[in-house]
């Protein structure tokens, strides 16, 4: 008796096109899904950096106004007092004021000013001393990048915010408070407000 060949064991080439077809389509929504999440991850690490240097800045920003002194100071044009808080529409840095030296003994009295420069940057100008010279210019930091917008006010004695200071003559040395709004370039804003020592 004559025995026919048993069939073929084995894929047709249909199913293997099928079987490949599924498996790119696999892959290419693996590698999407991974693009996303490391996207996100990015997105995530950048964002928490953006929100670490604000942290920053507003502890820096609120330890010097913990150490406001009311000393008035001498300059090149005779004196200044001790808090000089300038409009927006001013030219120079927004606040400047005297302060203590810091507590842990790391830092001198002096004068510190906080501006907004046209690189849309925070700067810290620090004198080295209290009493500004002629001939010693500030030191300025950039502190914060990225700022569209920084506005200062200052509650006075009659508990009004006023966007300078002194504003009128009865304002004592130093303001009972001052409320800081910065405007990120990302579109973001925070508001604080810091109470003083005054």
């Amino acid at each position: 008796m004559n025995k026919s060949a048993p069939p073929a064991c084995g894929f047709t080439l249909i199913e293997l096109l099928t079987a490949l077809l599924i498996l790119s389509l696999l892959a290419l929504m693996s590698y999407r899904g991974l693009g996303a999440v490391l996207d996100a991850r990015a997105h995530v690490s950048q964002e928490t950096a953006d929100w670490q240097r604000l942290a920053a800045f507003c502890a820096r920003f609120e330890q010097d106004l913990q150490l406001a002194s009311p000393r008035p100071v001498h300059n090149a044009s005779g004196s200044a007092p001790a808090w000089l808080g300038r409009p927006i529409t001013a030219t120079g840095p927004r606040l400047e004021f005297s302060r203590f030296a810091s507590i842990e003994g790391a830092d001198q009295p002096r004068r510190v000013a906080y501006g907004l420069n046209e690189k849309q940057e925070i700067e810290l100008w620090l004198w080295p001393g209290p009493d500004m010279a002629a001939d010693a210019p500030p030191v300025r930091y950039a502190v914060l990048s990225g700022v569209t917008k920084l506005e200062l006010e200052y509650l006075n004695g009659d508990l009004v915010w006023v966007d300078a200071w002194p504003a009128t003559p009865s304002d004592t040395v130093i303001p009972r408070a001052v409320r800081l709004r910065v405007v990120r370039a990302s579109g973001g804003e925070i508001m604080r407000v810091f109470a003083l020592n005054s």
